[in-house]
């Protein structure tokens, strides 16, 4: 699910203490030659709010079914993000779809500054002070992959003096 980022740390969920979050609940309809088949589907994001996050999706004809399922999916989907003190190490845009995210470091006492599905997977992952702004696509399951997005590209310095071959004191002073 996450090959295309370089950096994604895929972690395993035994030995962590998740919290979930339900992020929205769809009620979805098939209609057949009988009427209509009422289904429903959720999508749950799980953190430990410590740095590892996951998604999920599944799909019931019952709700409590549908976010059992998710959270199952979720702890299959876990990777670790990079924070620095509480925030994001750097500003970052983010895309899936017709969704875009932006998200951006702020200083300690600010909270986090979102709305609706990002606010959800950036308190999952434990970020305290950030600003972020949705564009676009305000569909839930969009707007979390796209955040999922944004974070994944998020490097720390150590990690970006490591791949340049520099010392870190070098990376902030050019």
């Amino acid at each position: 699910m996450y090959q295309k980022y370089k950096n994604a740390e895929l972690v395993k969920p035994s030995g962590l203490e998740l919290k979930d979050r339900l992020v929205g609940v769809q009620r979805v309809t098939k209609v057949t030659k009988g009427g209509r088949a009422f289904g429903f589907s959720a999508i749950v994001v799980v953190g430990d709010e410590n740095g590892v996050v996951g998604h999920g999706l599944g799909k019931s004809k019952d709700v409590a079914t549908a976010i059992a399922k998710a959270i199952e999916d979720a702890k299959k989907n876990l990777v670790r993000i990079p924070l620095q003190k509480g925030t994001v190490p750097h500003e970052q845009k983010g895309k899936f779809g017709g969704a875009r995210v932006y998200i951006q470091p702020a200083s300690s006492g600010t909270g986090v500054i979102a709305g609706g599905a990002v606010r959800a997977v950036l308190e999952a992952v434990g970020v305290h002070n950030v600003l972020s702004k949705s564009q676009g696509s305000s569909n839930p399951h969009n707007v979390v992959k796209t955040t999922f997005d944004a974070l994944l590209q998020l490097r720390d310095a150590g990690v970006v003096a490591k791949q340049r071959g520099i010392s870190l004191e070098k990376v902030f002073k050019g």
